[in-house]
């Protein structure tokens, strides 16, 4: 499976698992229907468990919003990317950001790629300091 479509499945899982009685297990079962792909994993596992220290890093970057008021597609994209930029040492800032903006173009409304990019890029201006 490639990298996009790993992170369009991982996005799919954890935006099941947010609001809902799912287990992680039952969420993957669902989404990968038996498939298996370490890429995917990491993102799901890595996001899922890394969320509190996410959401954190995230809180800083968010004019005029708090996490709680985003919708839950945005916020689900945040996080994957702030994982794979603060976790993850071989995905290039570009590429994920890059990844993050087409996702939600795909998934979320007409602004929302716009506003990930903008809080993505404070992120890694951040990061780069």
């Amino acid at each position: 499976m490639k990298r996009h479509e790993a992170r369009e499945k991982a996005l799919q899982t954890l935006f099941q698992l947010e609001g809902t009685e799912l287990t992680m297990k039952e969420a993957v079962e669902h989404v990968m229907d038996g498939s298996e792909d370490n890429f995917y994993t990491l993102l799901v596992e890595g996001t899922y468990t890394n969320m509190v220290d996410i959401d954190e890093k995230l809180k800083g970057h968010l004019e005029n919003w708090s996490l709680e008021r985003l919708p839950k597609i945005e916020r689900t994209i945040l996080r994957m990317a702030v994982f794979e930029l603060a976790y993850m040492e071989d995905a290039p800032s570009r590429v994920v950001m890059n990844e993050a903006i087409e996702l939600s173009k795909t998934f979320g409304d007409d602004k929302s790629s716009r506003f990930v990019n903008g809080v993505l890029s404070k992120f890694t201006d951040e990061l780069k300091n």
